[in-house]
């Protein structure tokens, strides 16, 4: 059993998160404003129900009745090493008669943490729950204990605890689309898996994620982290509402992943055509060729793409070889040339999407790969290749991630007020969320 245990735990500890976030204590207070709404409705739908017929046919008109629910009061508030505290004030109206009406408060005081369910989702459970009910003001004298009796048919404590987290605006299924996969081209997609339970510290509510890509619907290998990530908390209270992080890993992934699935393989169209090409080629491109064709690259990976972070810098190494050659009704390569591209990368969010883009070239290497036509100066090919490789290649991969990258992020919320700043191995956003408007 000790052998076989052994065996088993390398698949488990393989596992290390890439990327994360903090919901701040001004998140969970937005989260308590947003749910307040929601809360009430369910409130008022649970405790308004028409309850079952009154089997004594005597004065049927002495029950009462909750003719109105209002909250009040509705509070989430951060418990540091332990969860969250969420604390409900509801105004209830009841009436007995055409004339008697009643107004009592019932308050609700709930202690919640996440926890992590057998299947890897994330859950909201209610650790603990204490209502009361106290009577506020009435229009006229009635037996208490035979009103208090009524109430207490009315409103069912111990359902309202059982289901304390429903009148959040995260229940379980919002919090289970955190995991769920998000396209980023037509074959690849990126999945955030929780690996643990959050933490719960004075900044906020930390939860540690690891990144999956899939590329056709399987789940591929990715470089090894060299370094463990670990979110990296404010050194002091944030007014955003949620802080992301995303590490220099997760970036190289991201791009690795692009590679495996094709998407930064590219073709671009040169301005030359072998004619031209032959012009400066010695004579042997003329016998290669009896017709004047445009001179075509195409450019494949020829290794994993790097992602470099830096303070205020984002580069990506591309490394690429190019077969350069002429497209009639097929492809003909005449020469291989290795690429090398350092490019400066821009972050930008729209919704809870990344925008990544190519937006400067800052180096271009190329070599000979191959001695097809013979050596030729590595200045001739920068002069005759260089400027279309410079050009063409931003272009097309900017084009595969033209539609952003889905961040971390649960169903119903955008983000908003954005503000990105880039440190040495990862990448820090904090914003603020904001629950779409067609959300009932």
């Amino acid at each position: 059993l000790s052998i076989l245990l052994i065996l088993l735990v390398p698949a488990h500890t393989t596992r290390s998160p890439d990327c994360g976030g903090i919901l701040t204590p001004s998140g969970l207070r937005y989260l308590a404003e947003v749910s307040k709404p929601h809360a009430e409705s369910v409130l008022r739908k649970d405790l308004m129900a028409s309850p079952a017929p009154d089997p004594s046919p005597t004065s049927p008109s002495s029950r009462s009745q909750i003719v109105s629910v209002k909250v009040d009061k509705f509070s989430l508030t951060l418990i540091p090493d332990t969860g969250m505290r969420l604390s409900i004030e509801v105004d209830l109206g009841f009436t007995s008669g055409p004339s008697t009406t009643k107004e009592m408060r019932l308050s609700i005081l709930a202690d919640l943490h996440v926890e992590m369910n057998p299947e890897g989702n994330l859950e909201l459970v209610t650790s603990d729950c204490k209502p009361t009910l106290e009577e506020v003001q009435s229009t006229e004298e009635m037996d208490s204990k035979s009103s208090g009796s009524d109430v207490d048919k009315q409103i069912n404590v111990e359902k309202i605890c059982l289901e304390v987290s429903k009148l959040l605006l995260f229940p379980n299924e919002r919090l289970m689309s955190l995991a769920a996969p998000f396209p980023i081209t037509p074959n690849c997609q990126v999945q955030y898996l929780p690996l643990a339970a959050p933490m719960y510290s004075e900044q906020g509510i930390i939860i540690s994620l690891q990144t999956t890509f899939q590329v056709a619907g399987t789940v591929i290998p990715l470089p090894v982290s060299p370094v463990p990530f670990s979110m990296p908390e404010p050194a002091r209270s944030s007014p955003s509402h949620l802080i992301l992080a995303l590490s220099e890993h997760f970036y190289t992934s991201l791009f690795s992943a692009l590679e495996q699935s094709g998407a930064l393989n590219v073709s671009l169209l040169s301005s030359l055509t072998t004619a031209t090409l032959a012009e400066r080629i010695t004579q042997q491109m003329g016998s290669l060729f009896q017709e004047d064709l445009p001179v075509v690259i195409q450019a494949v990976s020829r290794s994993s793409p790097r992602v470099v972070l830096e303070e205020d810098k984002a580069i990506v190494e591309l490394f690429l070889t190019a077969q350069i050659g002429t497209r009639s009704s097929l492809f003909q390569s005449f020469l291989s040339v290795n690429v090398d591209v350092t490019a400066r990368l821009h972050f930008s969010v729209v919704d809870t999407r990344m925008i990544i883009s190519v937006a400067a070239v800052e180096d271009i290497e190329l070599s000979l790969a191959t001695s097809d036509v013979g050596p030729i100066l590595a200045a001739l090919l920068e002069e005759l290749f260089l400027p279309t490789i410079r050009e063409e290649v931003p272009a097309q991969i900017n084009a595969v991630l033209r539609q952003g990258v889905f961040l971390p992020h649960i169903a119903s919320f955008t983000y908003t007020d954005v503000n990105i700043t880039i440190h040495k191995d990862y990448v820090l956003i904090p914003c603020n969320l904001q629950l779409e408007a067609r959300t009932r």
